[in-house]
């Protein structure tokens, strides 16, 4: 039977063998953040100093380590960038007017207590633009949609714009690290981080993706979930940097005074962390009042 010595050692040399694995393991994820790795070095080094300085009875119980009960920190917005990102350009006109298709959501997720209306489609004009002000709790944010960027989502916005979808939802994820943005429109949304952010309006946009997209202060675009055409009612709204593929249509700009209600949000924080770990949900309410089209 192993001595008391002989299962210190045992344990020493198993948790350095963790170490290296965990290290290792954190640089392959590309986990955003400085120090990240460092902390698991530390995590780990402080486990293997507590079970060789402990008894060493052999009870497995006795040898795990006390159980944490600190939450991991609440990022906080940093350099903010003041200059915009100049909204992309078709290197050719889109036929105007245009047809546009709403297929019904294909999740099978069926739509919130929000009824909307499909857009027609029809006759839609790729030309032109659209002034929307979303009144908020924190601030108005008006915003200049461009039909001849991405006329169907234009429509699609615009229609549940006026049908009041908007009005009285939340924006239920801030970003203010790598990824610097409001989102908002999920009608399913309630306040905190257990909604699994795939609320819309039971239909779905077609993608308009402009190859040459770049995200960065002060555009407009529309959410999916990571599934071609798969836009519903969900957007962002980008305050500084947003290092994104283009993969998410732009269909608009947000005006100075929009940008300083959303540098304001942001500023004031995160309230709870989500699943992912560095966004989550805006630490002052963000809800829309009313909303405006002209």
């Amino acid at each position: 039977m192993a001595t008391n010595q002989q299962r210190r050692e045992a344990a020493k040399r198993k948790l350095e063998r963790q170490l290296v694995r965990r290290a290792e393991q954190a640089k392959r994820r590309k986990i955003v953040g400085a120090g990240v790795v460092g902390g698991v070095v530390l995590i780990v080094a402080g486990l293997v100093v507590w079970i060789v300085n402990s008894g060493g009875s052999g009870d497995p119980q006795a040898a795990a380590p006390p159980p944490s009960s600190s939450a991991p920190p609440v990022p906080s917005v940093t350099n903010i960038p003041t200059e915009r990102t100049a909204l992309p350009k078709r290197p050719k006109a889109l036929p105007n007017p245009t047809t546009c298709s709403y297929p019904a959501d294909p999740s099978g997720k069926p739509p919130s207590g929000k009824k909307a209306t499909v857009p027609d489609g029809k006759n839609v004009s790729s030309s032109g633009t659209v002034n929307i002000t979303m009144k908020t709790t924190q601030g108005d944010i008006p915003m200049t949609l461009d039909r001849a960027l991405a006329p169907c989502t234009v429509q699609a916005f615009e229609s549940l714009a006026k049908q009041g979808f908007y009005t009285d939802t939340i924006c239920h994820r801030l970003g203010v690290t790598d990824l610097q943005m409001l989102q908002c429109g999920d009608p399913d949304a309630k306040g905190d981080v257990t909604t699994d952010g795939r609320g819309g309006p039971g239909f779905t946009v077609p993608d308009e993706v402009v190859d040459t997209s770049k995200y960065g202060r002060g555009v407009l675009a529309m959410a999916n979930t990571g599934q071609p055409n798969s836009g519903g009612s969900q957007f962002f709204m980008v305050y500084g940097n947003a290092p994104l593929q283009p993969q998410y249509t732009i269909f608009g700009s947000i005006s100075d005074e929009g940008l300083k209600v959303l540098d304001k949000i942001a500023k004031n924080g995160i309230g709870a962390i989500g699943q992912d770990g560095s966004t989550g949900e805006p630490k002052q309410p963000v809800k829309f009042t009313a909303v405006t089209v002209s």
